[in-house]
C-alpha cells in the first residue's frame, strides 16, 4: 500500500476548511470605477507595452523558462472554478481545488492508487509519457486530451512541455531509487519524495532569488515571517493569489523561440495546445533557462507595469465570444475587485512600508483617485524600486512568505523535516540543485 498524504484541508482565523483566505483581513475595500479599471488595463492604454522588440524591456536575470515555472507553481497550489469576475467573492466561500501544498499534486494526482491512468502499469513507480510514436509529449487519449493531474498545465506548449519535463524527471529519479536498493512498493513514495524535494529547493533557492532578491528570503528563513500566519495549516490569501502571484502576467513576451527550426518563433496564443505536441514544436529548454554562459536563453519582461500586447486582446477560444473583457490587465483589476482586494498603498501601510507617491505610480491622468489596485501597485513597485528586475518590497515580501510558509507549514517537505537537507541527485554542482539539472535528468534537452 502506498501511503498517501491525508485529503485534510486548511484553515485559518479567517476561513473555514478548503478555502481561500486573507492576510490583512481588516483592512478597507478599494474602490474606484469600473471606467477607471478598464481605462488602466485596455489595449493601448497606460499598461500595454506595445509590440516592440521583447529585447528593449526584458530582465537581466530571469531566464523566460522561469515565466511558466511560476505558472506551475501556481497550478500546483491553486484552483479556482468558482468565483466570477461579474460579482463580489468571498475567498472564504470558494474552494480551493488544489492543497496549499508544494507536492506535485498537479503531476502525481492523488497517487498510483486513486489516479492509476497517470501511470505506467509495466513499470512499477512510474508516470505515463507519450506513445512510442511521439515520446516528446504528454500522454493523451484517443481524442487527444492529456492525461494530467491537472488540464490547465497543457493550455499552451511551453507548460505543457515543463509538465512532461517534470514527469520524466520522476522516471529517472525511479531508476535512480531502484539503484540504490529500493524494491516494490517502496520505489515510488521514495521517488516521490525526492522529487518533491528537489522541486522545493529549486522553488526556494533558485526560483524566489530570482523574482524578490536573496536579501528577502534570507530575511524570512533567519528571522521569520511577519505576515502570513495560520491557525493549523497554511491556506492561500488572495493579496498573493489574486494580486502579487500574478506577476507572471507582466513576464510573458510578445514572442518566444521554442527552438532553433526559423519558424519555431512564435506569439503566445500560437502555441496554444490542440492536441497531440509535433516532434516540430518539441521546446528545447537551452532557450528557456541558463545552462551555461555560452548560450544564453531567452529572458522574460521585466517585472514591470507593463503588459504585453498580445495578452490585452485575449484570443475567442480563450474568454469567449461574448464576453467584452479580451484583456488580461483588465480582467485582472477586475477580479481584485471582486474579492474586494485593498489597495497597494493601505497594504504597505499595514506592512510598515512607505507607499509610493502619486508621481511614481503616474494615475492621475486617469482620475486617479489616491490609491491604486492592489496588483497594479505591485507590478508599478517593482518597476520603481529596482527597475523591474525583481518585485518590490510590498509584492516581493507577499510572494516570499507566502511560498516559504507553504514549506514551513508543509510536515512533509524538507523545510520540516530536514532544513539543513541539500539536493542528492545528479546536478553541475554538488550540493547545488537547479532547473537546468533537473531538465538534464529528464533528458529533455
Amino acid at each position: 500500500m502506498v501511503s498517501l498524504r491525508s485529503g485534510t484541508v486548511p484553515h485559518s482565523p479567517f476561513h473555514e476548511s478548503g478555502r481561500f483566505g486573507r492576510i490583512f483581513p481588516y483592512l478597507p475595500v478599494y474602490e474606484n470605477s469600473d471606467q477607471f479599471l478598464t481605462k488602466l488595463g485596455k489595449k493601448g492604454g497606460l499598461m500595454d507595452e506595445g509590440f516592440e522588440d521583447d529585447t528593449a524591456a526584458e530582465s537581466t536575470t530571469i531566464p523566460a523558462g522561469f515565466t511558466f515555472f511560476g505558472q506551475f507553481i501556481d497550478h500546483d497550489i491553486t484552483f479556482d472554478t468558482t468565483s466570477s469576475l461579474e460579482r463580489q467573492n468571498d475567498p472564504t466561500a470558494i474552494r480551493n481545488f488544489r492543497t496549499p501544498i508544494l507536492e506535485l499534486d498537479s503531476v502525481y494526482g492523488m497517487g498510483p492508487e486513486a489516479s492509476p491512468y497517470l501511470y505506467d502499469k509495466n513499470n512499477l513507480g512510474k508516470l505515463l509519457i507519450g506513445n512510442d510514436k511521439n515520446p516528446h509529449d504528454l500522454p493523451r487519449n484517443s481524442q487527444e486530451i492529456a492525461l494530467i493531474g491537472d488540464p490547465r498545465n497543457d493550455e499552451n506548449l511551453i507548460i505543457s512541455q515543463l509538465h512532461l519535463a517534470f514527469i520524466k524527471f520522476h522516471n529517472r529519479v525511479v531508476d535512480e531509487v531502484k539503484a540504490r536498493g529500493f524494491l516494490g512498493e517502496a520505489v515510488f513514495p521514495e521517488a516521490q519524495r525526492l522529487v518533491r524535494w528537489h522541486y522545493q529547493w529549486i522553488v526556494l533557492n533558485e526560483y524566489l532569488p530570482l523574482i524578490v532578491g536573496q536579501a528577502v528570503v534570507d530575511d524570512i528563513l533567519n528571522n521569520g515571517r511577519k505576515f502570513f500566519s495560520w491557525q493549523k495549516q497554511p491556506f492561500i490569501p488572495v493579496e498573493f493569489s489574486v494580486a502579487a502571484f500574478r506577476l507572471g502576467h507582466t513576464q510573458v513576451r510578445n514572442r518566444f523561440r521554442v527552438n532553433d527550426r526559423p519558424e519555431s518563433e512564435k506569439q503566445l496564443f500560437e502555441l496554444r495546445v490542440s492536441g497531440a505536441v509535433p516532434p516540430a514544436q518539441v521546446v528545447d529548454w537551452k532557450k528557456f533557462f541558463q545552462f551555461d554562459s555560452c548560450q544564453p536563453p531567452q529572458f522574460s519582461k521585466k517585472l514591470d507595469a507593463k503588459i504585453a500586447s498580445v495578452l490585452l486582446d485575449l484570443p475567442v477560444p480563450i474568454v469567449g465570444e461574448d464576453d467584452p473583457r479580451r484583456s488580461l490587465a483588465i480582467r485582472n483589476l477586475f477580479r481584485g475587485k471582486s474579492f474586494s482586494l485593498p489597495s497597494g498603498q493601505a497594504v504597505a501601510k499595514a506592512m510598515g512600508i512607505k507607499p509610493l507617491s502619486d508621481e511614481q505610480l503616474g494615475l492621475k491622468e486617469l482620475g486617479y483617485k489616491e490609491e491604486a489596485p492592489l496588483w497594479f501597485y505591485i507590478l508599478k513597485e517593482g518597476e520603481v524600486q529596482t527597475g523591474g528586475e525583481t518585485l518590490g518590497e510590498v509584492g516581493g515580501r507577499l510572494v516570499a512568505e507566502v511560498l516559504i510558509g507553504l514549506l514551513e507549514g508543509d510536515f512533509m517537505s524538507y523545510l520540516k523535516i530536514d532544513p539543513c537537507w541539500v539536493p542528492c541527485l545528479p546536478s553541475t554542482k554538488p550540493g547545488e540543485f537547479k532547473m537546468a539539472d533537473l531538465l538534464n535528468l529528464a533528458a529533455v534537452c
